[in-house]
C-alpha cells in the first residue's frame, strides 16, 4: 500500500523517504492496481511486475542501480536481480520472502491464515465502518499509536479498489522465487524485523539462505514498517549506508584483464587495493571474513597473482583502489 504523493505526509513512509532521499536518487513506483497507477488492471503477476520495473528504469535512463525490495517488493526485486545481474549492483531486501502462503510446500495453517485474510479483504477493504480496517493495521503496526492506525485505514481506501486489493494479495501469495535466489550475482543485504507479524523472521532468514552470500541483518522491533520509536530503526540506517557506501568503487566496467571477476569481487579487490584487511572488508561489505578470504583466493586465480602484495600493485595500476 503505497501513494507516491500521499506518502511525504505519511507518519509510516515521511522518514524512510527521508533516510533513502537524503544522499540519493529514489525512484518508488505504486504498484499496478494502486496508488497513482493504472487500477482495475487485467494483468497481475511477477511477470507483470517486472516488466513495470524494467519500464521504470528504462524510462529513467538507468543502466546499473542499487535495487530496494520491500516485503512483496523484496520477491520482485530479487527475481530481476537474478534474471538481469548486470543491471543491479547492490540488493537490499527487507522484511522479505521467497514464496508465499499459496505456493507448494506451506503448511496447512499458514495457508488457511491468509485466505482468510483475503476473504476479509472481499468484504471489508475500505468500507468507512470496517472491523477488518482496524484489523489489517494492527496487523501493519501492532505497538503503534493512533495516529498510524489511522493512516494504515486511510491507505486502504484511497490506494486500491477491494477487487484489486484482493488479486495483488492473491499475487502475492502465489510468488515463488525459490529457483531464482541461486541466481542473485549482486551483493545483497537482506534485513528483517524480528516481530514482524505480516512476513514471519522465519521467511527472511531462509530467503537470505538462499541467496550467495548474503548478509542477513536482524532488527528489533515489531512494526512491519519500522518506525524511528523501533529500536532496529537506527540499526537499518547505519547498514544501509554502510551498504551503499562503496557503490560507486565498482559501478564502471572493468578494465581489460579484470573482466572475468564478478561484481562482488571487484568489490573486494577494490577495498584490498585500498589496503584493507579481511575484517576491515567483511566489515564494510557486511559479509564474513570467511567469505572474503574465499573470494581473495579466487581473485589470487584469475589475476594469476601469488601473494596479497602482488594483487594489489597490479589491482592499483588498473586503476582499483583510488575511489
Amino acid at each position: 500500500m503505497t501513494h507516491l504523493e500521499r506518502d511525504w505526509d505519511s507518519p509510516i513512509w515521511r522518514h524512510w523517504l527521508r533516510e533513502l532521499t537524503r544522499e540519493h536518487t529514489l525512484a518508488r513506483f505504486d504498484i499496478r492496481g494502486s496508488g497513482l497507477s493504472d487500477h482495475r488492471v487485467h494483468e497481475q503477476g511477477l511477470e507483470a511486475w517486472l516488466h513495470d520495473l524494467e519500464a521504470v528504469a528504462n524510462a529513467l535512463g538507468w543502466r546499473r542501480f542499487p535495487l530496494f525490495g520491500i516485503c512483496q517488493g523484496g520477491a520482485v526485486a530479487a527475481a530481476y536481480a537474478a534474471r538481469y545481474p548486470e543491471r543491479v549492483s547492490h540488493l537490499i531486501l527487507y522484511n522479505a520472502y521467497a514464496h508465499g502462503a499459496y505456493s507448494a510446500g506451506v503448511n496447512q495453517q499458514q495457508s488457511d491464515e491468509a485466505r482468510a485474510l483475503e476473504q476479509l479483504i472481499e468484504v471489508g477493504w475500505g468500507h468507512p465502518n470496517s472491523a477488518f480496517r482496524e484489523v489489517f493495521a494492527r496487523l501493519m503496526s501492532p505497538r503503534e499509536a493512533a495516529e498510524q492506525v489511522v493512516w494504515w485505514e486511510q491507505l486502504q481506501r484511497y490506494t486500491a479498489e477491494p477487487d484489486d486489493a484482493v488479486r495483488l494479495w492473491r499475487g502475492f501469495h502465489e510468488l515463488d522465487i525459490r529457483p531464482q535466489l541461486p541466481q542473485v550475482q549482486a551483493p545483497t543485504l537482506v534485513a528483517h524485523v524480528k516481530g514482524d507479524h505480516m512476513v514471519p523472521f522465519e521467511a527472511g532468514r531462509r530467503l537470505a539462505a538462499r541467496v550467495p552470500d548474503a548478509h542477513f541483518l536482524p532488527l528489533e522491533g515489531r512494526n512491519h514498517i519500522l518506525q524511528t520509536s523501533d529500536p532496529g530503526w537506527p540499526l537499518l540506517v547505519t547498514e544501509l549506508r554502510r551498504f551503499l557506501s562503496g557503490m560507486s568503487a565498482h559501478a564502471v566496467a572493468p578494465p581489460p584483464g579484470f573482466d572475468e571477476l564478478t561484481r562482488r569481487e571487484q568489490a573486494i579487490l577494490d577495498a584490498v587495493a585500498r589496503g584493507l584487511a579481511n575484517p576491515g572488508i567483511a566489515d564494510e561489505l557486511s559479509i564474513s571474513s570467511k567469505t572474503v578470504r574465499n573470494h581473495v583466493s579466487r581473485i589470487g586465480s584469475k589475476l594469476s597473482v601469488s601473494s596479497r602484495a602482488e594483487m594489489i600493485v597490479k589491482a592499483r595500476e588498473a586503476g582499483f583502489g583510488h575511489a
